[in-house]
């Protein structure tokens, strides 16, 4: 089995950033991507908000762009999934989907989270064309336009407050007939002039042209009375998922499966760091997670240096 001084398992900024660190400092490391190399990045359309491209940069160029960067310097890639880890005993043994094992003296976790969505039909393909997870990312896209957020949490609140900054209204659209988000979150959204709260409805069809999203069938939860609404956009308000399955009982999670670190990106584990929106459901941004992931690769140069 062969040994690896840092496995890095996940892609995306933080995973890449973290390779790039890694590879600078001759750590040779290998970076097992997943199903989704890139990670959620790679289904946004434009990134406006990357520091250094003026003119903004599509998200699948920047992961291009990370990842040959990384590759410039020595980085080794495998395009498969981790099914298991063994983290109690050091090196750490890493089992992939191929079939493949690696022994590795560090470990960097930087699977990322999935945004929860409703699992519509053409959802997913109208991600980035009317369909959003992410109003900090794609919020400036609906200047003066009626968007709609599905939600009753704080991701809700925080998604529609963000919104209206921009659009000229924001219905947020609750199941049931009572928030589940904070008082102190529910109340700015109560105060709020520019949101309007729709109670007991759900989205059972996303209208759409060959532009993108233009309406929503929803249905009434209490009567089952199904009406159009017109909308420029629909923003999933219902958290996120980390990328953890893999992880049960090997490392501390939180209650919602997100790895807790310190101070550090250091986790329970030593020589086992995390970066990225594996550790992250505050920021959840690009830049955030590509400066955790150069975090994580110092921190474990620093601890092979103390443990070789």
């Amino acid at each position: 089995m062969e040994l690896k001084d840092v496995v890095i398992i996940g892609s995306g900024p933080a995973g890449y950033t973290a390779a790039i660190y890694a590879s600078r400092a001759d750590l040779k490391p290998l970076v097992i991507e997943g199903h989704e190399p890139g990670g959620q990045l790679t289904t946004t359309t434009d990134v406006e908000n990357f520091p250094g491209f003026s003119d903004g940069i599509m998200g699948p160029e920047l992961m291009t762009t990370m990842k040959k960067q990384a590759q410039r310097f020595g980085t080794e890639f495998l395009s498969t999934m981790v099914t298991n880890v063994d983290l109690q005993n050091r090196p750490f043994t890493i089992e992939c989907e191929n079939g493949d094992k690696f022994q590795a003296k560090s470990v960097i976790i930087s699977t990322g989270a999935s945004a929860k969505y409703l699992g519509l039909p053409n959802e997913k393909e109208l991600i980035g064309k009317g369909v959003s997870a992410c109003a900090t990312c794609d919020g400036f896209f609906y200047r003066n336009q009626i968007v709609h957020v599905v939600g009753g949490g704080d991701t809700a609140m925080e998604e529609a407050m963000f919104l209206s900054k921009f659009a000229t209204k924001v219905y947020l659209l609750h199941r049931r007939d009572k928030l589940r988000a904070s008082k102190p979150m529910q109340q700015r959204v109560f105060d709020n002039p520019k949101i309007e709260i729709i109670w007991n409805t759900q989205v059972s069809e996303i209208l759409f042209n060959e532009t993108g999203v233009t309406g929503l069938k929803v249905k009434d939860t209490v009567t089952g009375e199904e009406t159009e609404r017109e909308t420029n956009g629909l923003f999933m308000g219902i958290g996120h998922k980390p990328n953890t399955d893999f992880l049960k009982g090997q490392i501390t999670l939180d209650d919602h499966g997100f790895i807790i670190t310190g101070e550090h990106p250091d986790t329970n584990v030593p020589g086992v760091f995390a970066c990225g929106d594996v550790q992250d459901s505050y920021y959840r941004q690009a830049i955030s997670a590509a400066g955790t992931g150069c975090m994580a690769a110092i921190r474990a140069e620093r601890f092979l240096e103390e443990n070789h």
